[in-house]
């Protein structure tokens, strides 16, 4: 167009003034700056949402890198009958793709699932975001299978191991202390020893299953180990019954539904989709008896949901199974901690950017998009938009940690650091008084003392009485 007005001009004026009209429209032309393209989206939490009168979510943080790498400006709106798109009766398009092959739009930005048929009709970018088919469900309808060992899963691994060091650790040291104690065993030569190596550990497991398994100890020493035994063992039961309560709880529930057929071979609990959907379309066209049961009960039931926020609220209500993209309903979850979704995810698929058929923006925006993906940012997008900001109330307890009850093992460890050094003073005490009055070494009779005791007295034998040497 600016060849031929330079031509017509060129005609009527001089070579002077045509150089001069061909430089004017070459800097109005270099002035132009960066294509600026229409782009249409649909509001839907957290790809695009409000925030005043502009926009913001995952979409709008990618349009806004993909501008950036490709050099170009966009005007973004919303989509004017607020749909996804679709074929009407007539095999016209509705919604964003609808828009993008009237030419109202030159790109759409959203989660746009890519299908053969949207692909008939526009072209579509690499997928920026993989997700599949699952639902969500209250957490009181979906239940974990009970398993034989669930009562050790209250506790972590990390926790039952410092339970068994306390307890070997615990009834070694009773055992030590009652040897060394001489109020304990004053008289290691004739008398017999309660406190054995088995009897020490079957008195700890006595104490901690609150049952007792006496004798008790007699001495401060032994009584310190035992009272501070009793206090862990208390605390320790206290914290493995209150997550016991909430296990049960939680463990009480209705059914156990973690994948479609489940879903599908029950009638206790409703679910559907929104209608329209490309998810509605899998279950429709697909040729598994499962999956084209559901699609027979959605719609004979007409348990659709106009948008996935109806999904949510429905699901949250209650006896309603709501059917979508993973990835949405992951959202969900992070939202509303009585919601869950379930394990099983189908029908994998990608969301993509629509353009119109030969459109050349095809082929860079997906090689910005894999550049996204390459270098971390699409991951980045994901993790800011999908943060929890659910605190789980009334759930299954997690399993507890050694770290949640340091206080009480640090208490344990003291107490029994204690008693080994009463019983050490208590022997030390014997040991000076038998040294004054037999006029010996303290360190000698209470390396004596320790020797003997530690080995049942044999080796210390009372001499013969001088009736006998006779």
């Amino acid at each position: 167009m600016y060849i031929i007005l330079v031509q017509d001009i060129g005609s009527k004026m001089t070579p002077l003034g045509l150089i001069l009209v061909s430089s004017a429209l070459l800097a109005g032309v270099c002035a132009a700056g960066p294509q600026v393209l229409k782009v249409t989206t649909i509001k839907e939490e957290p790809y695009a949402m409000s925030k005043g009168s502009e926009l913001e979510g995952f979409c709008i943080d990618l349009l806004s890198a993909v501008s950036k790498k490709l050099d170009f400006k966009y005007d973004i709106q919303l989509v004017k009958d607020s749909r996804y798109g679709k074929t009407d009766d007539s095999g016209n398009w509705n919604g964003m793709i609808g828009e993008v092959v009237r030419g109202e739009a030159d790109i759409a930005v959203a989660p746009l699932t890519l299908t053969a048929k949207r692909e008939a009709a526009v072209d579509m970018t690499k997928p920026f975001m993989q997700t599949g088919l699952s639902f969500i469900l209250r957490k009181d309808l979906a239940s974990d299978d009970s398993q034989f060992l669930s009562l050790l899963n209250l506790f972590s691994t990390e926790m039952w191991m410092g339970v068994l060091v306390a307890y070997l650790l615990t009834s070694v040291c009773i055992f030590l202390v009652s040897r060394i104690s001489p109020c304990e065993w004053e008289q290691p030569d004739t008398e017999k020893n309660i406190f054995t190596l088995s009897h020490s550990f079957w008195y700890t497991v006595g104490a901690l299953t609150l049952q007792g398994a006496g004798p008790h100890p007699k001495a401060l020493s032994g009584r310190v180990i035992t009272s501070i035994w009793w206090l862990f063992s208390l605390v320790l039961l206290a914290c493995f019954f209150a997550n016991l309560s909430l296990w049960l709880h939680s463990d009480n529930q209705q059914q156990s539904i973690k994948s479609f057929e489940d879903l599908a071979n029950q009638n206790l609990i409703e679910y559907g989709t929104i209608k329209d959907s490309s998810s509605f379309a899998f279950f429709k066209n697909s040729n598994n008896p499962t999956y084209h049961r559901i699609y027979e009960h959605i719609k004979n039931a007409q348990s659709y949901s106009l948008n996935a926020e109806e999904g949510f609220r429905r699901a949250l209500k209650g006896n309603y199974a709501f059917i979508g993209e993973s990835v949405s309903l992951d959202l969900a979850v992070a939202r509303y901690c009585n919601l869950t979704r379930a394990p099983e995810i189908i029908g994998m698929r990608g969301y993509s950017i629509a353009a119109p058929l030969g459109s050349p923006l095809v082929k860079n925006l997906s090689v910005a998009i894999l550049q996204l993906s390459e270098s971390g940012e699409l991951d980045y997008f994901r993790s800011k938009w999908w943060a929890s900001s659910c605190i789980a109330k009334n759930g299954k307890s997690a399993p507890l940690k050694p770290a949640s009850l340091k206080g009480i093992f640090l208490l344990l460890a003291l107490g029994l650091g204690l008693g080994l050094f009463l019983a050490l003073m208590e022997l030390a005490a014997k040991s000076h008084k038998i040294a004054n009055t037999q006029q010996k070494s303290c360190c000698s009779v209470m390396s004596t003392e320790l020797s003997q005791r530690f080995r049942g007295g044999e080796l210390m034998t009372p001499e013969p009485s001088e009736k006998n040497k006779a």
